[in-house]
């Protein structure tokens, strides 16, 4: 009950805040690593974060759709891209294969509890995050329709 309390006031102060800081929250990434999400966008360049499912046919094809991007996104931003599962914990073993089969060069996060997907207040996936380089949210967006990832381009900049 404490942690579920701990976990809404910071969802509460993610929310109101608007372009506040990522939310104090470690996570794992796909080698086991614990990730601080709060550092993520203290490394002078922007930052998207997303969140997928392995189920989640519009987040497939969100994320075939950057990743044809990230290079010049890289190239012309220094962007990271961080992809959070949020796969349950009994399906976090399909993650792996998905991304190597994909070939995506993401940098992975898992999120299994939904601790970071409740902080971020992520109702749905794809759910997606704009942060600058100075660790401000500037774009926020849910669903994903054919040429969203065109609009990414201005907020990276």
């Amino acid at each position: 009950m404490k942690r579920l309390a701990h976990v809404f006031i910071i969802s509460c102060l993610f929310v109101l805040q608007g372009n506040a800081a990522l939310p104090q929250v470690n996570l794992r990434d796909m080698n086991g690593r614990t990730v601080s999400v709060a550092s993520l966008a203290q490394r002078g360049k922007p930052v998207i974060i997303s969140f997928f499912a392995t189920w989640c046919k519009p987040c497939m094809r969100e994320l075939e759709s950057i990743n044809e991007l990230y290079q010049d996104w890289q190239d012309e931003t220094g962007v990271e891209v961080y992809i959070v599962s949020i796969d349950q914990a009994q399906d976090i073993h399909k993650v792996r294969p998905l991304i190597d089969g994909k070939g995506w060069d993401y940098k992975v996060l898992l999120d299994p509890n939904g601790v970071l997907k409740r902080a971020m207040n992520v109702q749905n996936v794809p759910h997606m995050f704009v942060i600058d380089s100075n660790g401000n949210t500037v774009y926020t967006h849910a669903g994903y329709t054919d040429g969203d990832e065109k609009e990414i381009r201005k907020y990276l900049r």
